[in-house]
C-alpha cells in the first residue's frame, strides 16, 4: 500500500475532529476493516475510499444539513450530493498530495457510487459500508427517533440492509439489523429478514 491511504486517514481523522464528530472515526475505520475482510486483495484506491467515503459530512453547512435531512435519509436528493461532493473533497486533496491521475480518478470513481453501488468495487464499498453501519451506528441513529420519527429510522435500517449485494456480506449483517429492528421496537418482516 502506498502512503497516500495515511494521509487520507489523517486528513479524514482531522476534518471530523474538528467539528467535533471524532465519534465517526470508527465507522470509517470498521469500513476500511470490511473491505479487506470482504476482498482481502483490495487496493489502496479501494482502501482510501473506505476510510473517506463520508468526508462530505465534515464540509457540510448548515443549509445543505437541512436541506439533505428534509427529504430523507434514503431519497437520492439526500445521498447523490453527499457521494458527488465527498468524491471532489477526496480527489481535490490527492491532487494536492501529488497523487497520480488514475488513483484520483479511482477514488472519485469509488466515492461517487458508494452508497447505491454500481460495479463491483463501488459495491464492495457500498457492503462494507453497511457492516460498519450496522456494526457501529446504530445507537445513535436510535437516538434520533425524537427527531427524524420513527418511520424514518426504519426505512434508514431497512435500505441499509436491502442495498446489500453480496450475500457473504447480508449474511453478516443481518443478525445486526434485526436487533436494530428490535431495538426501534418494530417487528422484522420475513421479506427482510429471510426468517
Amino acid at each position: 500500500m502506498g502512503n497516500f491511504f495515511s494521509k487520507v486517514e489523517q486528513f479524514v481523522k482531522e476534518s471530523f475532529t474538528k467539528i467535533g464528530q471524532e465519534s465517526q472515526i470508527k465507522h470509517f475505520e470498521r469500513t476500511v476493516y470490511w473491505i479487506k475482510k470482504l476482498n482481502p486483495k483490495c487496493d489502496e484506491a479501494l482502501l482510501i475510499s473506505a476510510i473517506a467515503h463520508d468526508i462530505e459530512r465534515a464540509y457540510r453547512t448548515k443549509e445543505q444539513h437541512e436541506k439533505i435531512t428534509g427529504v430523507g435519509f434514503t431519497h437520492t436528493e439526500f445521498f447523490r450530493p453527499h457521494e458527488e461532493k465527498g468524491a471532489e473533497i477526496i480527489a481535490e486533496f490527492l491532487k494536492k498530495e501529488k497523487a497520480n491521475q488514475t488513483l484520483i480518478q479511482k477514488v472519485k470513481m469509488l466515492i461517487s457510487r458508494h452508497e447505491e453501488g454500481g460495479n463491483e468495487e463501488q459495491n464492495l464499498l457500498k457492503d462494507a459500508d453497511s457492516l460498519s453501519f450496522f456494526e457501529n451506528n446504530i445507537p445513535s441513529f436510535l437516538k434520533k427517533v425524537k427527531e427524524q420519527g420513527k418511520e424514518n429510522i426504519r426505512k434508514k435500517f431497512d435500505w441499509m440492509f436491502e442495498r446489500i449485494t453480496s450475500q457473504n456480506a447480508k449474511k453478516i449483517a443481518k443478525p445486526w439489523y434485526e436487533k436494530a429492528i428490535k431495538d426501534l421496537g418494530e417487528p422484522c418482516e420475513r421479506t427482510l429478514c429471510g426468517l
